[in-house]
């Protein structure tokens, strides 16, 4: 013999198996001794927030969620239960209901599913502590940007180190002005014996218009001399030239 099934239970394992396919979080909480009108206020503040707030029969969630990856929170049917499908941020959920059940007591978290996983209550507070959505993305942005400006402020680092390293290095050497002196006096200390020698030979090109000078006057003494020579000869006597030497078998003039 077999058992038929209402139509209504049927309409209600459809509804939780179109659920269940579009999300695989929830929350398992008991209303017992809550009033409609506060399972109704929870409902439209859970809403709000991507989450579907519902009252359920225990057999008919178990058929539903077989095989699927909610089937987990099975676990948790017992009692009147209403379960909290979530398909938004599972820690803003979690943490409305908590704070819910602070303010109605008759409301009671008994655990839930995430992803497969079956959630007990200390991880459903535990979800609930955490900081929304929008703050964590935030926060993980931030971790993420951290290295590139550690790494921005070390390249910024490098060369303002070198600058006063090397601020402090020519301070210590007596300013940017004993710079010059120290170097001359490093280049002289460095300078070979045979370079100093040699050195002197560089004042022979002032030297050189003084000796140039003293040739030419010394030139013109010796031209001087040379005219005078010759004056003194042109002023000689014909009479002191040589006699002519008596041709050969002239006839000698008898003495008188």
């Amino acid at each position: 013999m077999t058992t038929k099934v209402s139509p209504s239970k049927v309409a209600a394992v459809d509804e939780v198996k179109a659920k269940v396919s579009t999300t695989t979080t929830a929350v398992v909480t008991e209303y017992r001794g809550m009033t409609v009108a506060e399972i109704s206020t929870l409902r439209k503040q859970l809403r709000t927030m991507g989450g579907d707030f519902k009252v359920f029969k225990n057999t008919i969630v178990k058929r539903a969620i077989e095989g699927t990856l909610v089937e987990p929170m099975g676990e948790f049917l017992e009692g009147p239960t209403a379960i909290a499908f979530i398909d938004g941020d599972i820690s803003a959920i979690a943490k409305a209901l908590k704070d819910y059940a602070k303010a109605t007591p008759t409301l009671i978290i008994k655990g839930g599913v995430l992803d497969g996983k079956a959630l007990t209550v200390k991880d459903v507070i535990a979800l609930a502590e955490l900081p929304p959505r929008e703050v964590l993305l935030a926060q993980f942005a931030g971790l993420l940007a951290q290295p590139m400006r550690q790494l921005a402020a070390l390249f910024k680092a490098v060369p303002q180190n070198f600058a006063y390293g090397l601020s402090a290095l020519i301070d210590s050497k007596g300013g940017p002005q004993a710079a010059p002196v120290e170097a001359k006096e490093e280049l002289v200390a460095e300078t070979p014996a045979g370079v100093e020698e040699a050195a002197p030979a560089a004042s022979d090109d002032a030297a050189a218009p003084v000796a140039e000078v003293a040739t030419e006057e010394a030139a013109v003494e010796v031209v001087a001399e040379v005219e005078t020579t010759e004056a003194v000869e042109e002023e000689a006597p014909a009479s002191e030239a040589p006699a002519a030497a008596p041709e050969e078998g002239a006839a000698s003039e008898p003495a008188e």
